[in-house]
């Protein structure tokens, strides 16, 4: 916010390029414009930190469809883990802290932020698969 008051010439066509952005969008304009917005403070759907980081941490012997698979996979794994995570104690709200003395929080952005990064990853549907997310998980319920 100081800086868009600041430097409103250099800051309007950072939040332009970040308005064009689109699924349709290819992924490595995508995480170009990311980046640059992320680097001026402007939060972003998808963490281009992140995704550098996951992308650089493919195994080698593995290939991109079993890395699709475990992320898949990792989402099914927490869907299926909120129930129990949900009936831990450290699971309420303490006025004390002003939070969950376990953080669950941030569970919800973490969630988000994770999948975002690995389906882009996989040059995959966000949208998609954090549905399938929901899915699972209301069904488990």
């Amino acid at each position: 916010q100081v800086f868009s008051h600041h430097c409103p010439f250099l800051m309007g066509p950072i939040e332009c390029l970040t308005d064009i952005v689109t699924p349709d969008t290819d992924i490595q304009v995508t995480l170009s414009i990311f980046e640059v917005a992320s680097a001026a403070g402007i939060p972003c759907e998808v963490d281009p930190a992140l995704v550098t980081v996951l992308a650089g941490s493919k195994t080698d012997g593995s290939s991109p469809e079993e890395d699709y698979k475990v992320a898949c996979l990792l989402l099914v794994f927490v869907a299926v883990s909120l129930p129990l995570l949900a009936s831990d104690p450290s699971s309420f709200y303490n006025t004390e802290v002003d939070g969950y003395p376990n953080n669950t929080h941030c569970l919800a952005k973490a969630i988000i932020q994770v999948s975002a990064a690995l389906f882009t990853v996989h040059n995959k549907n966000i949208e998609t698969h954090l549905k399938e997310f929901l899915l699972v998980r209301v069904t488990r319920g």
